[in-house]
């Protein structure tokens, strides 16, 4: 195998895992709601919690996609034009990260965790 075969199929292995990432934690989060409504727990409290279980699965799956994308396009000659549509697929994919985070943290990234904790 060649370099660019290579450089590929990491990609891709990347991009798969990311995939899975995504789906198996749409499911674990799924899974995790039905039984929490079962126990009894609030709709308002359950809903939270598994919104916050999707999101984060997705934030980490779109983190990997990015990765695949970024391994593919730059490691293999990269052109002006595959350059510019990964910067396009990192800008849009970076949104939605940002977006993510804020709703999942209900704070913007640079406020100080509440109860004062700004360390994580």
């Amino acid at each position: 195998m060649d370099f660019a075969r290579i450089v590929e199929a990491v990609g891709q292995a990347v991009d798969l895992v990311g995939v899975a990432i995504i789906v198996l934690g749409a499911l674990t989060a799924t899974v995790l709601f039905v039984q929490r409504l079962r126990e009894g727990g609030t709709p308002q409290e359950v809903y939270r919690s598994y919104r916050q279980g999707l999101g984060r699965a997705i934030l980490l799956g779109l983190e990997l996609l990015v990765a695949g994308d970024i391994i593919r396009t730059v490691a293999v000659a990269p052109t002006f034009t595959s350059v510019g549509v990964l910067a396009l697929i990192v800008l849009v994919r970076t949104f939605l990260s940002f977006s993510l985070e804020v709703e999942l943290e209900k704070r913007l990234p640079w406020q100080a965790r509440r109860g004062g904790d700004a360390t994580g």
